[in-house]
Protein backbone atom coordinates (compact mmCIF):
# COMPACT_ATOMS: atom_id res chain seq x y z
CA UNK A 1 0.00 0.00 0.00
CA UNK A 2 3.03 2.28 0.08
CA UNK A 3 2.33 3.64 -3.42
CA UNK A 4 -1.09 4.98 -2.44
CA UNK A 5 -1.50 8.61 -1.42
CA UNK A 6 -2.47 9.95 1.94
CA UNK A 7 -4.54 11.09 3.63
CA UNK A 8 -7.44 8.82 2.72
CA UNK A 9 -11.15 9.08 3.54
CA UNK A 10 -13.39 6.11 4.34
CA UNK A 11 -17.14 6.62 3.94
CA UNK A 12 -19.83 4.38 5.41
CA UNK A 13 -23.58 4.92 5.62
CA UNK A 14 -23.87 4.94 9.41
CA UNK A 15 -22.18 3.83 12.61
CA UNK A 16 -24.79 2.82 15.19
CA UNK A 17 -25.04 0.03 17.79
CA UNK A 18 -28.33 -0.99 16.10
CA UNK A 19 -26.53 -1.92 12.89
CA UNK A 20 -23.64 -4.35 13.26
CA UNK A 21 -23.21 -6.89 10.48
CA UNK A 22 -21.21 -7.85 7.44
CA UNK A 23 -20.90 -4.28 6.16
CA UNK A 24 -19.35 -3.21 9.45
CA UNK A 25 -16.82 -6.07 9.22
CA UNK A 26 -15.80 -4.73 5.83
CA UNK A 27 -15.34 -1.22 7.23
CA UNK A 28 -13.14 -2.50 10.06
CA UNK A 29 -10.89 -4.31 7.59
CA UNK A 30 -10.75 -1.29 5.27
CA UNK A 31 -9.91 0.91 8.25
CA UNK A 32 -6.98 -1.35 9.07
CA UNK A 33 -5.87 -1.56 5.44
CA UNK A 34 -5.91 2.22 4.99
CA UNK A 35 -4.15 2.91 8.30
CA UNK A 36 -7.02 4.56 10.19
CA UNK A 37 -8.23 7.02 7.53
CA UNK A 38 -10.59 9.90 8.24
CA UNK A 39 -14.05 8.36 8.73
CA UNK A 40 -17.22 9.90 7.30
CA UNK A 41 -20.82 8.77 7.78
CA UNK A 42 -24.37 10.06 7.78
CA UNK A 43 -24.54 9.55 11.55
CA UNK A 44 -22.23 8.35 14.33
CA UNK A 45 -23.47 6.63 17.46
CA UNK A 46 -20.31 4.67 18.14
CA UNK A 47 -17.35 6.99 18.76
CA UNK A 48 -18.66 8.01 22.19
CA UNK A 49 -19.77 4.53 23.21
CA UNK A 50 -17.31 2.86 25.65
CA UNK A 51 -16.09 -0.47 24.35
CA UNK A 52 -16.77 0.31 20.70
CA UNK A 53 -13.92 -0.23 18.25
CA UNK A 54 -14.57 3.37 17.19
CA UNK A 55 -14.36 4.84 20.71
CA UNK A 56 -12.53 8.17 20.55
CA UNK A 57 -12.25 8.22 16.75
CA UNK A 58 -13.17 11.51 15.04
CA UNK A 59 -16.00 10.85 12.57
CA UNK A 60 -17.33 13.51 10.21
CA UNK A 61 -21.13 13.30 9.98
CA UNK A 62 -24.00 14.87 8.02
CA UNK A 63 -26.87 17.09 9.14
CA UNK A 64 -28.90 13.93 9.88
CA UNK A 65 -26.84 13.63 13.08
CA UNK A 66 -28.64 16.66 14.56
CA UNK A 67 -32.19 15.66 13.58
CA UNK A 68 -34.54 14.06 16.13
CA UNK A 69 -33.74 10.34 16.47
CA UNK A 70 -31.35 10.75 13.55
CA UNK A 71 -28.67 8.52 15.08
CA UNK A 72 -30.96 5.76 16.35
CA UNK A 73 -33.40 5.71 13.42
CA UNK A 74 -31.45 7.13 10.50
CA UNK A 75 -33.50 5.20 7.91
CA UNK A 76 -36.64 7.12 8.79
CA UNK A 77 -35.02 10.02 6.91
CA UNK A 78 -34.61 7.98 3.70
CA UNK A 79 -35.79 10.77 1.35
CA UNK A 80 -33.08 13.06 2.79
CA UNK A 81 -30.18 10.61 2.73
CA UNK A 82 -29.04 11.24 -0.88
CA UNK A 83 -28.89 14.98 -0.15
CA UNK A 84 -27.13 14.37 3.17
CA UNK A 85 -24.37 12.17 1.75
CA UNK A 86 -23.62 14.81 -0.90
CA UNK A 87 -22.93 17.40 1.82
CA UNK A 88 -19.88 15.54 3.15
CA UNK A 89 -16.76 17.51 2.19
CA UNK A 90 -14.07 15.14 0.91
CA UNK A 91 -12.03 17.63 -1.09
CA UNK A 92 -8.88 17.21 1.03
CA UNK A 93 -8.45 13.48 0.30
CA UNK A 94 -6.71 12.17 -2.84
CA UNK A 95 -8.15 8.70 -2.12
CA UNK A 96 -11.79 8.06 -1.13
CA UNK A 97 -13.06 4.57 -0.34
CA UNK A 98 -16.76 4.05 0.30
CA UNK A 99 -18.58 1.07 1.78
CA UNK A 100 -22.05 1.31 0.26
CA UNK A 101 -25.37 -0.48 0.51
CA UNK A 102 -27.53 2.61 0.11
CA UNK A 103 -26.03 6.07 -0.51
CA UNK A 104 -22.33 6.09 0.45
CA UNK A 105 -21.21 5.64 -3.15
CA UNK A 106 -22.89 8.96 -3.97
CA UNK A 107 -20.35 11.24 -2.26
CA UNK A 108 -19.02 14.02 -4.49
CA UNK A 109 -15.39 13.94 -5.62
CA UNK A 110 -13.30 15.74 -8.24
CA UNK A 111 -11.53 14.27 -11.29
CA UNK A 112 -8.23 14.49 -9.40
CA UNK A 113 -9.50 12.24 -6.61
CA UNK A 114 -9.73 8.46 -6.84
CA UNK A 115 -13.01 7.04 -5.51
CA UNK A 116 -13.28 3.25 -5.09
CA UNK A 117 -16.62 1.99 -3.82
CA UNK A 118 -17.17 -1.42 -2.22
CA UNK A 119 -20.81 -2.26 -3.01
CA UNK A 120 -22.68 -4.63 -0.71
CA UNK A 121 -25.81 -4.35 -2.85
CA UNK A 122 -27.69 -1.95 -5.09
CA UNK A 123 -30.65 -0.73 -3.01
CA UNK A 124 -32.84 -3.84 -2.83
CA UNK A 125 -36.15 -2.12 -2.11
CA UNK A 126 -35.67 0.35 -4.97
CA UNK A 127 -34.97 -2.33 -7.59
CA UNK A 128 -35.77 -6.06 -7.71
CA UNK A 129 -37.17 -6.29 -4.17
CA UNK A 130 -39.49 -3.28 -4.52
CA UNK A 131 -42.72 -5.23 -5.00
CA UNK A 132 -41.93 -7.59 -2.11
CA UNK A 133 -41.11 -4.58 0.08
CA UNK A 134 -44.37 -2.83 -0.81
CA UNK A 135 -46.38 -6.00 -0.22
CA UNK A 136 -44.96 -6.26 3.32
CA UNK A 137 -45.30 -2.55 4.13
CA UNK A 138 -48.44 -1.62 6.06
CA UNK A 139 -47.77 2.04 5.31
CA UNK A 140 -47.77 1.34 1.57
CA UNK A 141 -51.36 0.10 1.86
CA UNK A 142 -52.55 3.40 3.33
CA UNK A 143 -53.35 6.60 1.39
CA UNK A 144 -49.61 7.33 1.62
CA UNK A 145 -48.91 4.40 -0.72
CA UNK A 146 -48.56 6.51 -3.91
CA UNK A 147 -46.14 8.86 -2.12
CA UNK A 148 -43.98 5.91 -1.02
CA UNK A 149 -43.90 4.61 -4.60
CA UNK A 150 -42.90 8.07 -5.84
CA UNK A 151 -40.09 8.23 -3.29
CA UNK A 152 -38.80 4.82 -4.40
CA UNK A 153 -38.95 5.99 -8.02
CA UNK A 154 -36.90 9.07 -7.14
CA UNK A 155 -34.45 6.96 -5.12
CA UNK A 156 -34.04 4.65 -8.12
CA UNK A 157 -33.20 7.63 -10.35
CA UNK A 158 -30.65 9.00 -7.86
CA UNK A 159 -29.19 5.52 -7.31
CA UNK A 160 -28.50 5.13 -11.01
CA UNK A 161 -27.08 8.64 -11.37
CA UNK A 162 -24.82 8.32 -8.31
CA UNK A 163 -23.57 4.89 -9.41
CA UNK A 164 -21.60 6.64 -12.15
CA UNK A 165 -19.57 8.72 -9.66
CA UNK A 166 -17.03 6.19 -8.32
CA UNK A 167 -13.99 5.51 -10.51
CA UNK A 168 -13.98 1.82 -9.56
CA UNK A 169 -16.75 -0.43 -8.26
CA UNK A 170 -16.04 -3.56 -6.23
CA UNK A 171 -18.82 -6.09 -5.59
CA UNK A 172 -19.08 -8.55 -2.71
CA UNK A 173 -20.18 -11.44 -4.97
CA UNK A 174 -20.80 -12.40 -8.58
CA UNK A 175 -24.52 -12.00 -7.89
CA UNK A 176 -24.05 -8.40 -6.76
CA UNK A 177 -21.82 -7.74 -9.78
CA UNK A 178 -24.62 -9.02 -12.03
CA UNK A 179 -27.13 -6.72 -10.33
CA UNK A 180 -24.72 -3.80 -10.79
CA UNK A 181 -24.53 -4.58 -14.51
CA UNK A 182 -28.32 -4.85 -14.75
CA UNK A 183 -29.27 -1.69 -12.85
CA UNK A 184 -26.25 0.58 -13.24
CA UNK A 185 -24.74 -0.62 -16.52
CA UNK A 186 -21.26 -0.85 -15.00
CA UNK A 187 -18.65 -3.54 -14.46
CA UNK A 188 -17.55 -4.38 -10.92
CA UNK A 189 -14.62 -6.46 -9.76
CA UNK A 190 -15.54 -9.13 -7.20
CA UNK A 191 -13.80 -9.25 -3.81
CA UNK A 192 -15.60 -11.40 -1.28
CA UNK A 193 -16.11 -9.74 2.12
CA UNK A 194 -14.21 -10.78 5.25
CA UNK A 195 -15.59 -13.35 7.68
CA UNK A 196 -14.25 -13.80 11.22
CA UNK A 197 -13.50 -17.49 10.72
CA UNK A 198 -11.11 -17.54 13.68
CA UNK A 199 -14.08 -17.08 16.06
CA UNK A 200 -15.11 -20.72 15.68
CA UNK A 201 -13.91 -24.20 16.54
CA UNK A 202 -14.65 -26.86 13.96
CA UNK A 203 -13.64 -29.96 15.98
CA UNK A 204 -16.55 -30.14 18.47
CA UNK A 205 -18.93 -33.16 18.76
CA UNK A 206 -22.01 -32.62 16.62
CA UNK A 207 -25.65 -33.35 17.51
CA UNK A 208 -28.73 -34.04 15.35
CA UNK A 209 -30.18 -30.53 15.42
CA UNK A 210 -30.40 -28.32 12.36
CA UNK A 211 -29.87 -24.57 12.69
CA UNK A 212 -31.29 -21.49 10.96
CA UNK A 213 -29.59 -18.25 12.02
CA UNK A 214 -30.58 -14.88 10.54
CA UNK A 215 -32.67 -11.76 11.03
CA UNK A 216 -36.35 -12.62 10.93
CA UNK A 217 -37.34 -10.45 7.99
CA UNK A 218 -39.41 -11.52 4.96
CA UNK A 219 -36.68 -11.86 2.33
CA UNK A 220 -34.74 -14.36 4.47
CA UNK A 221 -37.64 -16.83 3.86
CA UNK A 222 -37.46 -18.46 7.27
CA UNK A 223 -41.12 -19.36 6.69
CA UNK A 224 -40.00 -21.83 4.01
CA UNK A 225 -37.47 -23.36 6.40
CA UNK A 226 -40.08 -23.84 9.14
CA UNK A 227 -42.62 -25.28 6.72
CA UNK A 228 -40.05 -27.76 5.39
CA UNK A 229 -39.09 -28.90 8.89
CA UNK A 230 -42.74 -29.18 9.88
CA UNK A 231 -43.10 -31.67 7.01
CA UNK A 232 -39.96 -33.68 7.75
CA UNK A 233 -40.20 -33.67 11.55
CA UNK A 234 -36.46 -33.05 11.87
CA UNK A 235 -35.37 -30.90 14.85
CA UNK A 236 -34.75 -27.24 14.01
CA UNK A 237 -33.49 -24.31 16.07
CA UNK A 238 -34.14 -20.80 14.74
CA UNK A 239 -31.93 -18.03 16.13
CA UNK A 240 -32.66 -14.38 15.45
CA UNK A 241 -35.23 -11.67 15.94
CA UNK A 242 -37.20 -9.30 13.77
CA UNK A 243 -40.66 -8.28 12.59
CA UNK A 244 -41.46 -11.80 11.34
CA UNK A 245 -40.97 -13.50 14.71
CA UNK A 246 -44.61 -13.63 15.83
CA UNK A 247 -45.79 -14.98 12.49
CA UNK A 248 -43.01 -17.56 12.37
CA UNK A 249 -43.76 -18.67 15.93
CA UNK A 250 -47.35 -19.37 14.87
CA UNK A 251 -46.10 -21.47 11.93
CA UNK A 252 -43.66 -23.57 13.97
CA UNK A 253 -44.48 -27.19 14.74
CA UNK A 254 -43.39 -29.02 17.92
CA UNK A 255 -40.01 -29.93 16.39
CA UNK A 256 -39.15 -26.27 15.69
CA UNK A 257 -37.86 -23.97 18.46
CA UNK A 258 -37.43 -20.21 18.05
CA UNK A 259 -34.72 -19.02 20.44
CA UNK A 260 -34.81 -15.31 19.59
CA UNK A 261 -31.66 -13.22 19.67
CA UNK A 262 -28.67 -14.90 21.36
CA UNK A 263 -25.24 -13.61 22.34
CA UNK A 264 -22.11 -14.49 20.38
CA UNK A 265 -20.99 -17.29 22.70
CA UNK A 266 -24.32 -19.11 22.35
CA UNK A 267 -24.38 -18.63 18.58
CA UNK A 268 -20.83 -19.95 18.26
CA UNK A 269 -21.71 -23.03 20.27
CA UNK A 270 -24.81 -23.77 18.20
CA UNK A 271 -22.89 -23.45 14.92
CA UNK A 272 -20.10 -25.67 16.24
CA UNK A 273 -22.51 -28.47 17.25
CA UNK A 274 -25.37 -28.43 14.71
CA UNK A 275 -25.87 -31.16 12.10
CA UNK A 276 -26.15 -28.54 9.33
CA UNK A 277 -26.94 -24.87 8.77
CA UNK A 278 -30.12 -24.25 6.72
CA UNK A 279 -30.95 -21.12 4.74
CA UNK A 280 -33.66 -20.40 2.15
CA UNK A 281 -33.13 -16.71 1.40
CA UNK A 282 -31.60 -15.02 -1.62
CA UNK A 283 -28.51 -13.23 -0.31
CA UNK A 284 -26.15 -10.83 -2.03
CA UNK A 285 -23.31 -12.67 -0.27
CA UNK A 286 -24.33 -14.25 3.04
CA UNK A 287 -21.98 -14.09 6.02
CA UNK A 288 -23.76 -16.69 8.18
CA UNK A 289 -23.29 -19.66 5.79
CA UNK A 290 -19.53 -18.99 5.73
CA UNK A 291 -19.51 -18.71 9.54
CA UNK A 292 -21.28 -22.08 9.69
CA UNK A 293 -18.61 -23.66 7.51
CA UNK A 294 -15.91 -22.04 9.66
CA UNK A 295 -17.54 -23.85 12.59
CA UNK A 296 -17.42 -27.15 10.71
CA UNK A 297 -21.10 -27.31 9.72
CA UNK A 298 -22.24 -28.15 6.19
CA UNK A 299 -24.74 -25.79 4.56
CA UNK A 300 -28.12 -26.69 3.08
CA UNK A 301 -29.13 -23.57 1.17
CA UNK A 302 -31.05 -22.14 -1.74
CA UNK A 303 -28.88 -22.34 -4.85
CA UNK A 304 -28.97 -18.70 -5.85
CA UNK A 305 -27.34 -15.37 -5.07
CA UNK A 306 -24.14 -15.22 -3.08
CA UNK A 307 -24.33 -18.85 -1.95
CA UNK A 308 -23.20 -19.84 -5.44
CA UNK A 309 -19.87 -18.20 -4.54
CA UNK A 310 -19.56 -19.65 -1.05
CA UNK A 311 -21.06 -23.17 -0.99
CA UNK A 312 -19.70 -26.03 -3.11
CA UNK A 313 -22.64 -28.34 -3.79
CA UNK A 314 -22.15 -32.06 -3.14
CA UNK A 315 -24.65 -33.14 -5.81
CA UNK A 316 -22.85 -31.19 -8.55
CA UNK A 317 -19.77 -33.40 -8.37
CA UNK A 318 -17.45 -30.57 -7.36
CA UNK A 319 -14.14 -31.27 -5.66
CA UNK A 320 -14.08 -30.45 -1.95
CA UNK A 321 -17.89 -30.04 -1.53
CA UNK A 322 -19.14 -28.13 1.51
CA UNK A 323 -22.92 -28.49 1.39
CA UNK A 324 -26.09 -29.10 -0.56
CA UNK A 325 -27.94 -26.49 -2.65
CA UNK A 326 -31.63 -26.89 -3.52
CA UNK A 327 -32.75 -25.47 -6.87
CA UNK A 328 -36.09 -23.76 -6.13
CA UNK A 329 -36.99 -21.24 -3.42
CA UNK A 330 -39.85 -23.39 -2.13
CA UNK A 331 -40.62 -25.61 0.85
CA UNK A 332 -40.97 -28.65 -1.42
CA UNK A 333 -37.49 -28.15 -2.87
CA UNK A 334 -36.00 -27.78 0.61
CA UNK A 335 -37.88 -30.87 1.87
CA UNK A 336 -36.35 -32.92 -0.94
CA UNK A 337 -32.87 -31.66 -0.03
CA UNK A 338 -33.39 -32.36 3.69
CA UNK A 339 -34.63 -35.89 3.05
CA UNK A 340 -31.72 -36.58 0.70
CA UNK A 341 -29.25 -35.19 3.25
CA UNK A 342 -30.76 -36.99 6.27
CA UNK A 343 -31.55 -40.36 4.73
CA UNK A 344 -28.21 -40.56 2.95
CA UNK A 345 -26.31 -39.29 6.01
CA UNK A 346 -24.52 -36.94 3.65
CA UNK A 347 -22.75 -35.17 6.51
CA UNK A 348 -20.34 -38.11 6.47
CA UNK A 349 -19.20 -36.89 3.05
CA UNK A 350 -18.81 -33.32 4.33
CA UNK A 351 -16.25 -33.53 7.17
CA UNK A 352 -15.87 -30.50 9.48
CA UNK A 353 -12.20 -30.00 8.68
CA UNK A 354 -13.08 -29.50 5.00
CA UNK A 355 -15.71 -26.89 5.88
CA UNK A 356 -13.16 -24.97 7.94
CA UNK A 357 -10.48 -25.14 5.27
CA UNK A 358 -12.86 -23.76 2.64
CA UNK A 359 -14.11 -21.00 4.95
CA UNK A 360 -10.51 -19.87 5.40
CA UNK A 361 -10.67 -18.47 1.85
CA UNK A 362 -12.88 -15.68 3.22
CA UNK A 363 -10.61 -14.52 6.05
CA UNK A 364 -9.95 -10.87 6.86
CA UNK A 365 -6.30 -11.08 5.87
CA UNK A 366 -7.16 -12.40 2.39
CA UNK A 367 -9.79 -9.69 1.99
CA UNK A 368 -7.23 -7.00 2.77
CA UNK A 369 -4.75 -8.56 0.37
CA UNK A 370 -7.28 -8.69 -2.49
CA UNK A 371 -8.68 -5.23 -1.89
CA UNK A 372 -5.17 -3.76 -1.67
CA UNK A 373 -4.44 -5.18 -5.12
CA UNK A 374 -7.59 -3.49 -6.47
CA UNK A 375 -6.55 -0.15 -4.95
CA UNK A 376 -3.03 -0.40 -6.35
CA UNK A 377 -4.31 -1.05 -9.88
CA UNK A 378 -6.95 1.66 -9.61
CA UNK A 379 -4.41 4.23 -8.40
CA UNK A 380 -2.03 3.30 -11.20
CA UNK A 381 -4.79 3.72 -13.81
CA UNK A 382 -5.91 6.95 -12.16
CA UNK A 383 -2.37 8.32 -12.42
CA UNK A 384 -2.29 7.52 -16.14
CA UNK A 385 -5.62 9.30 -16.57
CA UNK A 386 -4.35 12.40 -14.76
CA UNK A 387 -1.25 12.46 -16.94
CA UNK A 388 -3.40 12.27 -20.10
CA UNK A 389 -5.64 15.08 -18.87
CA UNK A 390 -2.61 17.24 -18.09
CA UNK A 391 -1.18 16.58 -21.54
CA UNK A 392 -4.51 17.47 -23.17
CA UNK A 393 -4.66 20.74 -21.22
CA UNK A 394 -1.11 21.57 -22.28
CA UNK A 395 -1.99 21.06 -25.94
CA UNK A 396 -5.15 23.17 -25.55
CA UNK A 397 -3.05 26.00 -24.12
CA UNK A 398 -0.31 25.83 -26.74
CA UNK A 399 -0.05 28.77 -29.19
CA UNK A 400 -1.60 28.13 -32.59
Amino acid sequence: MSSLPGPAALVHEWFTPRSVGGAELVVRELDQLLGQPQLHALVDGESRRPGSWLAGRPIQTSFIQALPWGVSHVQQYLPLLPLAIEQLDLGAYPLVVSSSHLVAKGVLTSPDQLHVSYVHTPVRYAWDQMHAYLAQSALARTPLGPLIRLQLHQLRQWDLASSQRPDQLVANSRFTAARIRRYWGRRAEVVHPPVAVERFRWDQPRDDTYLCLCRLVPYKRVDLVIEAFNRTGLPLLVVGDGPERQRLQALAGPNVTLLGRQDAAVVNGLLERCRAYVFAGLEDFGIAPVEAMAAGAPVIGFGGGGLLDTVRCLSQGLAQPTGLLFPEQSAASLVAALEHFHQGQLWRQLPPERQRAWAGRFSGSLFRQRFAAVLERAWHDHGLGRAQRSQALAWDGAPG
